[in-house]
């Protein structure tokens, strides 16, 4: 290896929602995972030439969250519950006024693209909470590792409440007037220009699974061979 390789770790959504047993969205055998991924920091630091951690970022009140939505008794969606655009159509479900016609079409995008039903998810990663923060062994193998003249980028994704993001890259629909809801070209050219991609996180069949996607669809396709 020369002093001019490359290798860069992206970690997907390292949150303590994600990866802690009591988070909101625990996935199975995350802490165990996370204990794994901290050691590989530790032991294969001195290889690693950039880190970068998205960070799953959200509000209360947001398009996948319980409060967007309520039933002719004011009632909102379980956790888990699916909602299709022939729901909100046909009044089964509701929501304010002011983003029925969005979240209408956005219902309508989604499934046209059948990539994902939407779910409504238990309200997670909200922003400043104990949920949100990086869980405590990766963000101490992170905060070791970076002492010396490396690099290191936190990615934020969720923010607009208008859309879901589950991908590090681009919203699952991207909205016209938000430039941090369409592909992160910057993110893009420093992946895919990379000699080593490593990358881990939570959870494959969402998050990780769509970066994946969506960094062979804009240029990784070199790192995949």
């Amino acid at each position: 290896m020369t002093d001019h390789h490359r290798t860069t770790l992206l970690i997907i959504d390292p949150q303590n929602d994600f990866v802690h047993r009591d988070g909101a969205l625990s996935v199975p055998g995350a802490e165990e995972d996370a204990g794994r991924l901290a050691q590989l920091i530790k032991k294969a630091g001195s290889r690693i030439t950039s880190i970068k951690v998205s960070l799953d970022s959200h509000y209360r009140v947001d398009i996948s969250h319980p409060l967007w939505f309520f039933n002719d008794d004011g009632q909102t969606p379980d956790p888990f519950t699916v909602i299709t655009a022939e729901d909100l159509a046909e009044q089964r479900w509701h929501t304010k006024p002011d983003v029925t016609g969005h979240t209408l079409a956005y219902l309508r995008d989604l499934e046209e693209k059948g990539r994902y039903p939407h779910v409504i998810w238990p309200e997670h990663c909200l922003i400043g909470s104990e949920g949100h923060a990086i869980f405590p062994d990766v963000q101490d193998a992170i905060y070791n590792w970076n002492t010396g003249p490396s690099q290191l980028e936190y990615v934020f994704k969720g923010m607009n409440p208008l859309t879901e993001h589950f991908s590090a890259i681009e919203a699952e629909i991207p909205i016209p007037l938000d430039p941090h809801t369409q592909a992160n070209r910057a993110l893009i050219e420093n992946l895919v220009s990379c000699d080593e991609l490593w990358v881990a996180g939570w959870a494959r069949s969402h998050c990780v699974g769509s970066t994946l996607r969506d960094i062979y669809k804009w240029g990784g396709r070199s790192l995949a061979e």
